[in-house]
This record gives structure tokens, C-alpha cells and sequence, in this order.
């Protein structure tokens, strides 16, 4: 009957009970790590939220009277841009405007007609701003507290506006719906428990602050780089691992035109060329260094990696 008394004998050997113990060494390590870089992360995010809106509230109530002065009619000012979609950062993106032309005075006139009324009326009303010559699609107005004001003229229609084509000397575009472009990204951050727009706004600073200064991303490629990279996105919500995921997929994404949702033109990115331009290769290899040194810095488990990329 005999119960054999040789004491109890140990399901693992030292070395592994080693193992294991390394292991959950590893394991606590890399939770602290990514608590530390998404640490890092939120505060740099409570830096650029920093908007400064009230002060762009008045700027634009101030440009509103000075286009108003003397027409007939009234035209209206609508946030379009990074403000609207809430990817603003503060000294890294302008704030665009739509000027809507509806019943007025101005809405019969040539394109260049309207930007030289724009700019004329805010020189008078502002003579110590920098209001640059009016370029092929806007005012742009440059504030002393580093605001920069882009000012677009739209005509508006029963069924959406029409801004100065981009591809017909001095006419008004199709009609463009820019709603659009801004209800997709709402459906692809809120998909994402919100967390699109706030790695947006992490892209935008790294690309303001490492890409040579004649291959920047627009801010409108950007978002619209975005919504490619988070569409059908099921990896981890952190804004560590989704700002990786979007800096690796932009690399291959960049090298292929996107189509404009809005209308207001073939593709966001024309200004990068075709397929495969020279231009899209350049942008693909430094977005691809980004990815490298993002890999390089979670194989280091190394949080001043994170932080270099933020650093001019």
C-alpha cells in the first residue's frame, strides 16, 4: 500500500526557475518602458494643445471687419484646416479660413480680383502685419505671436463651395465638399478610441522637426496619410505603438498619390509628382529612417531615443 516517502521533488530546475524569473524581469521592464515613452508622449501633447484660440478668435473677428468694410453684403469666416479637424499645433501649422462669398458684392469678380480686395482691406485695417502678396490660392497674414493666417476665398453654392482652381488660371474650382474629408477622420478616430488625431499631431511635429525643409508633409497629407494608416487598424490603442505604425506604413503609403475626397483636386499630394517621383523616394527614405530609429529605440527599450526625435 505503500506510499513512497521520498519527499517532494520540484517541477523545475533552477535553471529554469531562472528563466522564468528573467523573463518577468523582461516583461516588468517593457511595461515601464512603454509607460514611460507614452508618459513622454502626453506631455508633449499638453505642450502643442496649447492653442491659442482666443487669440485667433480676435485676429479673425478683426480680418472679418476689415473684408466687410466696403462691400455689399456680409461675408462670413469659417475655420477650415488643422484648426477644424483638431490637429492644430501650436508654431507648426497655419490656420485656414474659408472667406465665404455668398451674396455680396465680390461674388461676380475674377479670383485675383477677390485675393487683391482681401489683401488690400487687411493692410489698411492692419499697416504694422505682415500680410504677404496674395498667392494662387489664399491671403496669407502673419501675426507678431507667431498666428499665421491663411484667408481662401469660397464661393458658396446650394450644394458645397467653390475655391480658385488649382489647375485653371484665375477661375473658380468645382465644387468641393471639405465636410467630407473631416467626417472621414472623425469615423477613423473615434474607431480608434480617439486617438488618431493626437498621434497626427505627434507626426506632424516629428516631420516639422526632422524632414529637410524642402520635403515637408503637408498637414492635409498628413491626416489624409492618416486615415490610410488607421482605416482597418486593430493593433494596440498607446500612442507609442500607433505613432510606429503610422510612420511605418507613411514610408510605403508617400510613394502613391492619395485622391483628394473633397474635390478641390485630383490627389492631396500633387505637389509630390506622380508614382514613384523622385520626390515621393525622398520623403519614403527619411520616413523610413524614422521608422528605423523607432525600432532602434524600443530594441534599446531607450526613452532619449524617443526624445531626440522631438528635439530641432
Amino acid at each position: 500500500m505503500g506510499g513512497g516517502g521520498g519527499g517532494w521533488s520540484p517541477s523545475y530546475s533552477t535553471s529554469g526557475i531562472d528563466n522564468l524569473l528573467s523573463r518577468a524581469n523582461q516583461q516588468t521592464d517593457t511595461k515601464a518602458y512603454t509607460s514611460e515613452v507614452n508618459g513622454f508622449l502626453q506631455e508633449i501633447l499638453k505642450e502643442y494643445n496649447v492653442r491659442q484660440r482666443e487669440e485667433i478668435r480676435k485676429h479673425l473677428e478683426v480680418l472679418q471687419q476689415s473684408i466687410n468694410k466696403e462691400i455689399e453684403g456680409a461675408i462670413d469666416l469659417l475655420f477650415g484646416g488643422s484648426v477644424k479637424k483638431h490637429t492644430y499645433l501650436k508654431g507648426l501649422s497655419d490656420v485656414d479660413s474659408l472667406v465665404l462669398i455668398n451674396n455680396t458684392s465680390l461674388e461676380n469678380r475674377s479670383p485675383h480680383e477677390v485675393l487683391n480686395y482681401i489683401a488690400e482691406k487687411v493692410k489698411e485695417r492692419l499697416p504694422n502685419t505682415q500680410v504677404n502678396p496674395p498667392g494662387k490660392l489664399a491671403v496669407t497674414v502673419k501675426y507678431s505671436d507667431g498666428i499665421e493666417i491663411q484667408l481662401l476665398p469660397a464661393l458658396k453654392t446650394k450644394s458645397g463651395f467653390k475655391i480658385i482652381s488649382t489647375t485653371h488660371e484665375n477661375q473658380w474650382s468645382n465644387v468641393i465638399r471639405p465636410q467630407a474629408f473631416a467626417s472621414k477622420l472623425t469615423e477613423v478616430n473615434q474607431a480608434c478610441s480617439g486617438n488618431v488625431v493626437p498621434v497626427i499631431k505627434l507626426f506632424k511635429a516629428i516631420v516639422a522637426k526632422k524632414l529637410p525643409a524642402n520635403l515637408k508633409v503637408s498637414g492635409y497629407h498628413a491626416e489624409s496619410l492618416a486615415i490610410e494608416a488607421f482605416k482597418d487598424y486593430n493593433g494596440s490603442r498607446t500612442y507609442k505603438d500607433m505613432l510606429a505604425h503610422f510612420c511605418r506604413t507613411a514610408s510605403e503609403q508617400v510613394k502613391t498619390p492619395i485622391k483628394d475626397k473633397t474635390g478641390q483636386s485630383l490627389h492631396v499630394d500633387d505637389y509630390l509628382g506622380s508614382t514613384n517621383s523622385r520626390e515621393r523616394k525622398q520623403v519614403s527614405s527619411w520616413l523610413s529612417r524614422i521608422d528605423v530609429r523607432l525600432r532602434n529605440a524600443d530594441s534599446l527599450q531607450s526613452l532619449k531615443k524617443w526624445q531626440e526625435l522631438f528635439e530641432d
